[in-house]
């Protein structure tokens, strides 16, 4: 290629990651520095560690009347910074584009969406859920668990959140601008990068495709355990309703009165039996979507976010790196172009001032892209310390499983012998078991 003509477009538009100016050709086989010790690159947290620098939980308040609408608050408690504040969705709304703005290389959780007219109640749960997962999940992000934006939004409890919140980003400039090793970036990344960028990239895309059909099916077994409950309490009402029928006795049956009394009791009883079952199976399916579905939905939102932040990165710094290298090669021919032609020197002079500008934006956008692959080492990094909640998602679903089935076999165990007052009076014969030929007339 040659130098004054800028890098090859990809497939999809975007400059090859981390491709050096051209004003700047590199050797492909220039040693690069080693990685010091105590590289700031590698992060030295655990899970835990992560799970246990906060606490927060999002619960909603009864709702206020504005002028025109309802609008919904939700009390935000910091277990942290030992306080409760109370946001409303459009503060939360500010509150991620200001983090997006400060920390555009890193991953920033997304929203759920706006209420839509007509929203139900369980719209406005299901976005509580999303809040509370998102709040979490930036609060014990690293880079944001220290920075002032979460500390102020999860403490402050005076009024116009909003335009504060923005004013603590203003002039501040983003994490390029601030961090120590920003211009130090490439000399932490590994020799390849480009290739571990693109294998993280495809291997987090299949765990997140695998954990979000993981989810579907635990969302629909924790449904059928709430649609199971239902049937088992009908069932009972059924029941009961059967033994307090109050229907006369035909004359034709009085030789037998005393066998349909006694079956009426016993199956009016069974109703409470059936009405335990029902609880349990609620219980066990209330469990499941806090402590599975939910969990499930965390590291989904967390997988989400690291594919949003790979979309940035190519769309943003990459774009911007290959528009300013496009526009260094024009300036380029227009510099040669203007010696040939043997201009005037006025003008020769201030294109050479723009050729050095747009080096300076160059490199500019190198560093910027350095910087932005180093910030998608360390999110990878965190990626992979959040892995091992698989475990614990696992073992929240075998638990509940467990508990549901042997609590709902205890509840089984106890109707069994009431079964005996059904036949309270009938015939012994009918006890007998059936034979294998007998068997074969009844319905499957």
């Amino acid at each position: 290629m040659d130098r004054d003509e800028g890098p090859e477009a990809s497939p999809g538009g975007a400059a090859e990651v981390g491709e050096p100016p051209v004003s700047d050709p590199k050797d492909p086989e220039e040693p690069r520095m080693q990685k010091p010790p105590g590289s700031p690159l590698v992060l030295p947290h655990t899970l835990q560690e992560l799970l246990s620098k906060d606490i927060v939980q999002v619960q909603l308040i009864p709702e206020k009347k504005g002028l025109f609408l309802k609008h919904v608050e939700y009390e935000v408690s910091s277990k942290r910074f030992r306080c409760s504040v109370y946001r409303r969705y459009n503060d939360f709304v500010v509150f991620h584009e200001m983090l997006l703005q400060k920390f555009p290389y890193r991953m920033v959780p997304g929203l759920p969406p706006k209420r839509m007219l007509g929203a139900d109640r369980e719209f406005i749960e299901t976005r509580r859920r999303a809040l509370k997962r998102f709040i979490n999940l930036v609060a014990r992000h690293p880079p944001f668990s220290e920075d002032v934006l979460l500390k102020f939004f999860l403490s402050f409890s005076g009024s116009d959140v909003q335009n504060k919140l923005r004013e603590l980003v203003q002039g501040v400039g983003d994490e390029f601008m601030t961090c120590q090793f920003a211009m130090q970036a490439k000399e932490y990344l590994p020799t390849d990068i480009q290739i571990q960028f693109a294998a993280s990239r495809e291997l987090i895309r299949n765990i997140y495709n695998s954990f979000y059909k993981l989810r579907d099916r635990t969302e629909r077994i924790a449904s059928r355990a709430v649609d199971n409950a239902s049937d088992l309490l009908l069932f009972g009402k059924e029941l009961s309703a059967l033994g307090s029928d109050t229907t006369p006795l035909p004359s034709w049956a009085a030789l037998n009165s005393s066998a349909w009394g006694n079956l009426k009791q016993a199956l009016k009883g069974l109703s409470v039996e059936f009405a335990m079952l029902a609880d349990k199976a609620v219980q066990q399916g209330k469990q499941e979507e806090n402590d599975v579905v939910e969990k499930l939905n965390l590291f989904l939102d967390l997988l989400q976010s690291y594919k949003d932040l790979c979309e940035r990165h190519e769309n943003g710094v990459l774009h911007k790196h290959q528009r300013a290298l496009h526009k260094y090669s024009m300036m380029k021919k227009q510099m040669m172009s203007a010696t040939v032609q043997n201009k005037e020197p006025d003008s020769v002079e201030q294109l050479e001032s723009r050729i050095v500008e747009q080096e300076n934006a160059i490199l500019t956008m190198e560093q910027r892209n350095y910087f932005s692959l180093y910030c998608l080492h360390q999110e990878t990094q965190l990626i992979h310390i959040y892995l091992p909640l698989t475990s614990h998602i696992l073992g929240a679903f075998v638990n509940s499983q467990i508990q549901g089935h042997k609590e709902m076999s205890t509840v089984w165990n106890e109707l069994k012998p009431k079964l005996s007052c059904l036949f309270a009076g009938t015939s012994s014969v009918l006890m007998l078991p059936l034979s294998a030929q007998e068997e074969n007339f009844l319905p499957s």
